[in-house]
């Protein structure tokens, strides 16, 4: 299985740049809950092993990575929510939770790897686009890992609340049991109601 590597990382280093976050996002697809994104500086001499795109990785493998990364990286994790996905559509509400993770790095990168073929506007760093980068590049994957795990354990807080839609194991995509609980549940409060099967259900002629 090809792994991603610190090759992206080591470039912008031989260019003079010195703290290099990859920033991924999670939760586009769903009809609930949050867009998350994360941010993270690696220490190059301290790169956990087998980082990886987090769809690929179990979740107990996610969850001893993210130890090591926590504690060994500069880390940031950010949300935009159901309001702003509706206000803004969700490429752009995205893009500002990758806005807020990257901005609450503390100090700042003075360089980006992306997840994606889009720099956010409201990025004035240097910066690339890294397509698929989750596969690529190992800031990203430890991004995507981060980023997945804050916003699995949000739904699964929701679904405490909101019980009967599954959100603890579908993280609120439309999955059969989710799509099921909406006709027989209704819309919460934690529904995109910008996406089309909710904007349906609600608007019924």
């Amino acid at each position: 299985m090809i792994q991603p590597d610190y090759n992206l990382e080591a470039a912008a280093r031989d260019n003079g740049f010195l703290r290099i976050a990859g920033v991924d996002e999670v939760g586009r697809g769903p009809l609930a809950g949050p867009v998350t994104a994360a941010a993270v500086v690696l220490d190059a001499s301290a790169v956990p092993e087998g980082l990886n795109d987090s769809k690929k990785l179990s979740l107990k493998k996610r969850e001893a990575l993210e130890v090591e990364i926590l504690s060994s990286a500069q880390t940031a994790v950010a949300h935009a929510t159901v309001e702003e996905i509706d206000s803004l559509n969700i490429l752009r509400a995205s893009h500002l939770a990758m806005e807020r993770a990257v901005a609450a790095l503390d100090p700042p990168p003075d360089y980006l790897l992306i997840d994606g073929n889009l720099i956010p506007n409201g990025l004035a760093l240097p910066a690339a686009a890294v397509v698929k980068g989750d596969a690529i590049s190992v800031s990203i994957a430890a991004a995507s890992i981060l980023a997945k795990l804050a916003r699995d354990r949000i739904m699964v807080d929701l679904a405490q609340q909101f019980p009967g839609y599954g959100w603890e194991k579908n993280a609120g995509y439309p999955s059969k049991q989710h799509r099921d609980a909406l006709v027989q549940l209704g819309v919460t409060p934690h529904h995109r109601r910008s996406f089309k099967p909710i904007h349906n259900i609600l608007y019924q002629e």
